[in-house]
């Protein structure tokens, strides 16, 4: 497996949208269509990358930065690809273009349910900062996760 991030380009909207549609917006109407995602693309405050292992489109991620914080808007992985570092690379290429920009707070929802992805975000040193009820189309939960990439942590001896 030899993974390669690149930047979105408009023409991966629609299978960002697809791969969104699928793995994230399951059961709930769809929000990140092709159009949305191809804002983002371009959106100069916003970034949209890819994963891809050879020409095979695996994963990507939507970033939007504001004054204060960034706000990752989307992460999926295709389900063949997953627990095998591609979420984490996607995370950690958003990350340093945080820090590049000289942001350091990162904010997140997910699905209440979402266990798996929430383990996932602990993992990456994300912790729970909150809940929103009925976040998801006035039908589901979201816990808010936060990161501060200011914060270094040293191993311990």
């Amino acid at each position: 497996m030899s993974i390669r991030i690149t930047l979105a380009r408009g023409d991966d909207a629609a299978a960002i949208a697809q791969m969104s549609r699928l793995l994230i917006e399951s059961g709930l109407p769809w929000s990140w269509t092709a159009s949305r995602v191809r804002h983002y693309v371009y959106d100069p405050e916003s970034a949209v990358i890819v994963a891809r292992d050879g020409r095979r489109f695996v994963g990507f991620a939507i970033m939007k930065f504001l004054d204060a914080h960034a706000h990752l808007n989307l992460l999926a992985v295709r389900p063949g690809y997953q627990q095998r570092g591609v979420g984490t690379a996607l995370v950690r290429w958003l990350e340093s273009s945080a820090r590049t920009a000289g942001i350091f707070d990162i904010q997140l929802e997910l699905r209440a349910q979402n266990t798996a992805a929430q383990r996932f975000y602990e993992k990456l040193g994300y912790s729970a900062a909150g809940t929103r009820r009925r976040y998801y189309a006035g039908l589901e939960d979201a816990v808010c996760m936060a990161r501060n990439l200011s914060v270094v942590s040293t191993p311990r001896a």
